[in-house]
């Protein structure tokens, strides 16, 4: 994000490499992405480039649910207080109240497309999680419903013959071209890079978890499409504000696997290392306040009794019920000889969801003319300064649907043109000595897990920042061949902007949690933003004001 920044994180040239032309290019297979291929109308043809297959995703490894207003005894007045309750002032109301109206319909129709969600008495079963009034979550297979719902996605998307996919390719960069998006960049599954020109282009990329230590994310949420919007001099907003998910499973040599809240939805309980339940010593909702709140307590928590974790109670629970509505939780403590209903469970928070991300508005129109994007990529106002559990799958679908219906519009409108348009690739000057990546990656991470995390100082941050510039200076100058430098340059890129984010809001705010400055202060009720001048390849900061935002054709 500073002068040296190139515009491109691999040197190329249009004439030697193939082309490759849609009406519709989708970048990133998750929830978001298929969902908004679904949304481009038929007569169009749209891509799906997915750099891994295609249900590696978080939209995949989800096990809560999706929230929406389903029984009749619950109100889209109570739906939308508590995600504002949750969120604070830094949500879009409008935005809000949109996405939670039009949660039933996108529920129903994923059923129509052969969703099975889980059944009581012939109707949904709906469970509740924390920060929600009601229940109102729906689940599919017990803690499983990413993968449920997922399945009958993709299965629908290869069945549409407009749309293609393109599994285990890479997207490089955004192309750009006249102030606006022309395509991408991309390497394909045998490895040869190919411009993908494309009419309308969608970002779906997801978030970046793994750029923390301490994460329930999969390999995949590595940032990429936030650093490429940014190389494109799209907005980024809300870096600041990622959140920790405050019950991760913690065993020495097992995979961070989430410990769903759902369970403290059914009456699980979080105690201390001594037995001492102490969630109502912080919130008198206990274990259903909101994450930051008890992702904050458990740290604190963890401080006052010197130890690495604190544990899951599921004793005074029903065992065959939990066994039934959590069955691959249940099984991953088996393999570490855990009894879920008999054994406390040792969890502590971890990087889950990134709130901040690519400025978009209602229809997921970015502030760069010809790209779009849905999902966890976004800063679209719906979550503000800490989402609300199980409003990240309906985020996708809402917003996959506006940007899927936005970009075949503009699609319409624009005549083919089979041409390629001249590209300036920035090309640089190959580096030959070699750089331990790995070596920077677990660096990077165990940095920002201990300097960004659930609690923030402005030393801690300022050394993390100094540290990231370094690491920034050698790191993005270079030209990597492969996916593993790629991810690092895109992380170093967030990594970037969220610590300078995080020094910049000098509050305590949702997920933001700065011990130096505690309380919440209201002339800080603005985003923070960056963006990236491509004419310069200099940075731009700022604040934007909650009043609104003037993107594109809004």
């Amino acid at each position: 994000m500073g002068k040296s920044t190139p515009r491109y994180l691999a040197a190329f040239d249009p004439k030697r490499l193939p082309h490759y032309f849609t009406d519709v290019l989708v970048i990133g297979g998750g929830l978001a992405g298929l969902r908004a291929a679904n949304a481009v109308d038929p007569d169009w043809n749209v891509l799906v480039a997915t750099k891994d297959l295609i249900d590696q995703s978080n939209s995949s490894y989800a096990q809560g649910g999706i929230a929406g207003v389903i029984d009749k005894e619950d109100r889209f007045e109570s739906h939308v207080a508590d995600t504002l309750a949750a969120g604070g002032p830094l949500c879009d109301r409008r935005v809000v109240e949109m996405v939670v109206r039009e949660a039933p319909d996108r529920i129903r129709e994923l059923i129509d497309w052969g969703t099975r969600f889980d059944q009581t008495d012939g109707g949904l079963r709906l469970g509740r999680e924390g920060g929600h009034g009601y229940h109102r979550i729906v689940h599919a297979l017990g803690d499983a419903t990413g993968k449920e719902v997922m399945r009958a996605v993709i299965e629908r998307t290869r069945a549409r013959p407009n749309i293609s996919i393109w599994e285990n390719a890479f997207t490089l960069d955004l192309l750009t071209g006249g102030g606006q998006c022309r395509g991408a960049v991309v390497v394909d599954s045998h490895g040869r890079r190919c411009l993908v020109w494309a009419k309308q282009t969608i970002l779906s990329t997801g978030g970046a978890g793994r750029l923390f230590r301490e994460s329930t994310n999969p390999p995949v949420a590595t940032g990429d499409g936030v650093a490429m919007a940014y190389r494109a001099g799209a907005q980024l907003r809300d870096l600041e504000f990622m959140q920790f998910h405050p019950t991760v499973l913690y065993i020495a040599g097992s995979s961070r696997s989430l410990i769903t809240e759902a369970i403290r939805g059914e009456g699980g309980r979080l105690v201390d290392c001594t037995g001492h339940r102490f969630m109502t010593e912080y919130d008198a909702r206990g274990e259903l306040a909101p994450r930051d709140v008890v992702s904050q307590a458990i740290v604190t928590q963890m401080e006052k009794t010197l130890h690495p974790c604190v544990y899951l109670d599921l004793s005074s629970l029903d065992a065959r019920l939990v066994r039934e509505r959590f069955p691959g939780i249940d099984t991953v403590c088996r393999k570490f000889g855990l009894d879920l209903v008999k054994d406390p469970i040792p969890v502590r928070p971890g990087a889950h969801y990134m709130i901040g991300g690519v400025t978009v508005d209602a229809e997921g129109r970015t502030t760069l003319p010809g790209l779009w994007a849905a999902g966890e990529v976004t800063s679209s106002g719906l979550h503000g300064a800490n989402r609300l559990a199980s409003n990240s799958l309906l985020e996708g679908l809402v917003f996959g649907v506006h940007a899927g219906e936005g970009a075949s519009a503009a699609a319409r409108s624009t005549p083919d043109e089979l041409r390629a348009h001249g590209v300036s690739n920035g090309e640089q000057p190959a580096i030959e000595e070699p750089l331990d990546l790995d070596d920077i990656r677990n660096s990077l991470q165990s940095l920002m897990w201990r300097a960004v995390g659930v609690r923030r100082t402005r030393a801690a941050l300022a050394q993390a920042w100094n540290t990231v510039e370094q690491w920034h200076g050698y790191v993005l100058v270079r030209q990597f061949d492969d996916p593993s430098g790629w991810e690092l340059q895109n992380m170093l890129t967030v990594a970037r902007g969220m610590v300078r984010a995080a020094l910049l809001r000098e509050e305590s705010r949702g997920v933001h949690l700065r011990t130096d400055f505690p309380e919440s202060n209201d002339a800080w009720l603005s985003h923070i933003s960056h963006e990236r001048d491509e004419a310069t390849g200099t940075e731009r900061h700022g604040r934007v004001e909650l009043a609104g935002l003037s993107l594109p054709g809004s």
